[in-house]
């Protein structure tokens, strides 16, 4: 049964007929654990002959679909079953116009993949259960019956009860008639004006707290992240006016952020309207709001210009890495751009070199998803590869003068559409006609197509990195002989931002490792098993178990307890399972947590520990 011509992870035919806006009538039912309710899709026949409309469902309950101008029921079939969804097919009249409206009632079942449902014992309040969605990559299918394929973009809006109590949020305005419907629960509006992907789908609702943080922006959480939110974002607005100056308007309105429960397996996600977060970006000093930088970047990279299919992913994360790193640039200066892209490195050469392997196909640019999950591709390759190759290109046509303008112009116009690579090629060559020289020996097609590293890695501003390497290497000639005299003393780091924090620590875990008396007294003298910021707490822990320091292991079964960010729980446990005497542990671990794990994260510790990759 054939998938899209245009997405090898789509049965939708766009090119047939197409959604073009979706209204939501749901129902929160958090004791059965489900969506329920009716969903109204507006629709247009691209090819007039159409007999049928084509769309993705997984694992969801549908009890009828009907044509709205008559109530005619219409037949439908579910059929095609891949590992990551099944084919809907919904027959249309003979005489069905070209732009009709169809009502599917359905609800969402407890294999959703999309929503992870929490008791109140499970939130930080412990009175109010809590839901939330994730849709990225092509889980917008468990939530809804749609076309979810990046190709297509939708308006939407919605109306949603849930409980007295809970506050209901989706990717969209809220509406301020907020109602009770009198069997004590509240209605909830949302509309969502400007076409967005399917996975750009999303709602959360619990026991959320608000306080405003800007002029567009307000930071939602529960209660005890909320002052803590509040301040380590209360620079939300002058990313946004940066990112403004390098991208054009900002379109959406509001830029909210939520702050998610622990489990949320991602740093963020940029939902329009309302970014989701993690809470271990909270430290109290801003030092990992750069997280909010990179979201705030999506609202042009991939919110506004997106990918056509998930072959093409780096358009989203290659670009917006690219525009995170300018708006550090602009806030922070110019060597503050070049020392994350110096931070971030490592992450690309364990991602390529570790994690695949440097001849795996999936560390291309560009790779084939063809009966691939996209979930199963996803890696720090789009967004690090892809902005290495953004930042050769910049260099070749003469630095951020030249290359500014011509992103500026590239969102313009494709505003509101979703492209492949060849459309970004095409119009790269156009916009640069005049710079054929130096852009004619570029291997274009190694850069898209080759496995492994980039084939050039840019050159990077050492300016912030020299200091850090520098004490770096004085650790590592004395781990050789810690007999002598410590020399270190915690002001060693007093002049440090904390990125140069975890670039330190990046860089004693590359190459030869230092000795487990050393690790001890780093410890002992950073107290870097005490941070509240993550990312240090992270590193710190890998770099123990690297060396099987016992002191390690407790620290990284909290983190991995913790919180559900795949970025820490996966190295955790790949590091654990590789010391022999913590495998099961690790196994006991896993096994006590997983369900509080979103999908991303729980099969991909799965892979780590060698079990069946669906769990």
């Amino acid at each position: 049964m054939a998938l899209s011509p245009i997405d090898p992870n789509s049965y939708a035919r766009g090119d047939l007929v197409k959604t073009t806006h979706i209204h939501m009538d749901w129902d929160v039912d958090f004791q059965a654990k489900v969506l329920s309710g009716t969903c109204t899709y507006s629709m247009t026949k691209v090819d007039p002959s159409a007999t049928s409309v084509l769309m993705d469902v997984r694992d969801v309950d549908i009890s009828s679909v009907k044509l709205e101008s008559s109530g005619e029921e219409l037949k439908f079939t579910i059929d095609g079953e891949t590992p990551f969804g099944s084919r809907l097919e919904i027959q249309l009249p003979t005489e069905c116009a070209d732009e009709f409206k169809m009502l599917i009632t359905y609800k969402t079942t407890a294999k959703c993949e999309a929503l992870l449902w929490m008791s109140p014992e499970q939130t930080s309040g412990g009175v109010h259960p809590f839901v939330f969605s994730q849709c990225q990559a092509i889980l917008a299918r468990a939530m809804l019956p749609c076309q979810d394929t990046p190709s297509i973009k939708v308006t939407y809006s919605a109306s949603v009860t849930a409980p007295v109590g809970v506050t209901v949020l989706m990717s969209a305005v809220r509406k301020e008639e907020n109602q009770p419907t009198g069997d004590n629960k509240m209605k909830f509006s949302f509309e969502q004006k400007i076409p967005i992907v399917s996975y750009l789908i999303a709602i959360a609702a619990g026991d959320l707290k608000s306080r405003k943080i800007g002029p567009r922006s307000h930071v939602w959480a529960e209660e005890k992240y909320l002052e803590t939110a509040a301040f380590d974002f209360s620079d939300t607005e002058k990313m946004l006016a940066t990112a403004e100056e390098l991208c054009g308007p900002y379109v959406w309105g509001i830029y909210d952020i939520l702050v998610l429960p622990p489990s949320f397996p991602f740093g963020g996600m940029e939902n329009p309207c309302l970014t989701f977060v993690t809470p271990t970006l909270l430290s109290g000093d801003k030092s990992n709001a750069t997280v909010v930088a990179h979201e705030i970047a999506h609202s042009w990279t991939g919110n506004l210009v997106t990918n056509v299919n998930f072959e093409h992913f780096w358009l989203n994360e290659g670009f917006t890495k690219f525009t995170e790193y300018k708006i550090a640039g602009r806030l922070k200066g110019e060597a503050a751009r070049h020392l994350q892209a110096i931070r971030d490195w490592p992450s690309l050469v364990e991602c390529v070199n570790k994690d695949f392997g440097a001849d795996h196909p999936l560390t291309k640019l560009v790779p084939c998803l063809e009966g691939v999950d996209p979930e199963d591709a996803f890696s720090q390759v789009p967004y690090l590869k892809g902005q290495a190759f953004l930042w050769f290109l910049e260099t070749k046509v003469g630095g951020p003068t030249k290359m500014e303008p011509f992103l500026r112009s590239y969102y313009e116009k494709f505003k509101f559409q979703s492209i492949s690579t060849a459309v970004f090629h095409k119009y790269f060559w156009e916009y640069f006609a005049d710079y054929f020289e130096e852009l004619k020996d570029i291997d274009w097609n190694t850069w898209y197509y080759a496995p492994g590293m980039p084939p050039v890695k840019p050159d990077f501003d050492q300016t912030l990195v020299i200091p850090v390497y520098d004490l770096a290497d004085r650790w590592r000639k004395w781990s050789d002989d810690t007999s002598a005299v410590c020399p270190f003393h915690q002001d060693d780091l007093k002049s440090f931002m904390s990125e140069q924090v975890t670039e330190f620590l990046n860089n004693l875990m590359v190459g030869d490792p230092l000795s487990l008396k050393a690790v001890e007294k780093l410890t002992e003298v950073y107290k870097f098993n005490e941070s509240p910021n993550k990312e240090i707490l992270f590193r710190w822990i890998r770099l123990g178990l690297g060396v099987h320091y016992e002191a390690s292991v407790q620290p990284a079964v909290d983190l991995v307890t913790e919180v559900g960010r795949g970025k820490y729980v996966i190295p955790i446990y790949r590091d654990l399972w590789k010391w022999e005497e913590k495998k099961q542990l690790a196994l006991d671990t896993f096994e006590a947590t997983r369900a509080k794990l979103m999908s991303m994260a729980r099969e991909g510790v799965a892979k780590e520990l060698g079990l069946k990759p669906k769990v």
